[in-house]
């Protein structure tokens, strides 16, 4: 059964500079309703083989029918482990499309959008036992006020956090609508949506520990791919975009890549192309893809 998950961004691009043999193995680390998996498996031949990652329960009933496929049902900062388990030492191209899925914005119950009603949830994974219900209620205020600058970049965090904390002295903030109506009375109703927006941003990233797992995602992808294989990443924030960027450039995250005596550098990644955006036409197809960057890197 496929639900109606997501328009997969970027598609003919993102797997074009991904797919450099046909007889090659791929992964595409976040699955989703399987659009670039399926565009991947078009360009492989019968040698070639697909590993897909989802972590969301709803993802995989979306699961393709092809011998040359494989989903696993894990969070991709686990990448080497699963592929190990599967006798995978080396890929030729890893896919990865960081954004939220329409799916997981359209389904009122798991809390993610600002348009629905439902519980303060936001977990990408459902058997987390982490959820924006204990983000919103049960975090001190100094986290809080962390969690939306550091996240979410919202401006009066401070005032936010403290009308949250008032709330919460009287009763629990169970769902979304309960959320907002808490900000709403202190925010100009021009600024109201980006306001809101930028804080549900920052609670779901807290949710699913979202930097970190990219951090550690990107570290694996550039130790298990082989030379001269591809890593496309799609990026929806400046957060996430950042992230890639940096460590394209760098190998690390932080300070700057290592160097011997002769100033050569230690990075393990090297950029290909510039950045890619994606064109008015397909942003008037799919709003969704306005805020979509790509950046392409290949192994040394």
């Amino acid at each position: 059964m496929e639900i109606n998950y997501h328009n997969p961004v970027l598609l003919e691009r993102s797997v074009s500079d991904l797919v450099t043999k046909p007889e090659g193995i791929y992964v595409d680390v976040t699955f989703g309703g399987g659009g670039h998996s399926r565009k991947i498996l078009k360009s492989l031949n019968q040698d070639g083989r697909l590993f897909a990652f989802d972590q969301d329960q709803d993802a995989v009933k979306n699961t393709l029918s092809d011998p040359r496929f494989e989903l696993i049902q894990a969070n991709f900062k686990d990448l080497k482990r699963y592929l190990k388990f599967y006798g995978i030492k080396g890929v030729d191209g890893i896919l990865a499309d960081f954004g939220v899925s329409s799916h997981q914005f359209d389904a009122e119950q798991r809390g993610f959008s600002t348009r629905f009603e439902g519980r303060l949830d936001m977990r990408m994974d459902q058997e987390s036992s982490l959820s924006a219900f204990e983000v919103v209620n049960a975090y001190s205020e100094e986290d809080l006020i962390s969690i939306m600058k550091l996240y979410g970049e919202v401006k009066g965090a401070h005032k936010i956090v403290s009308a949250i904390l008032d709330q919460r002295e009287v009763s629990d903030i169970v769902t979304t609508t309960d959320l907002i109506a808490v900000i709403k009375p202190l925010i100009p109703e021009r600024f109201l949506n980006k306001v809101l927006a930028q804080i549900f941003q920052a609670i779901r990233i807290e949710v699913n520990q979202e930097l970190e797992v990219i951090k550690s995602f990107l570290v694996q992808a550039a130790e298990i791919l082989k030379p001269d294989g591809r890593l496309v990443c799609i990026s929806y924030h400046s957060l996430e975009d950042r992230l890639v960027k940096r460590f394209i450039r760098e190998g690390v995250f932080e300070g700057e890549a290592e160097q011997d005596f002769f100033g050569n550098r230690f990075t393990p990644l090297k950029k290909l192309g510039g950045l890619i955006v994606p064109d008015e036409e397909e942003i008037k197809l799919n709003s969704r893809a306005r805020s979509a960057k790509l950046r392409i890197a290949v192994k040394k």
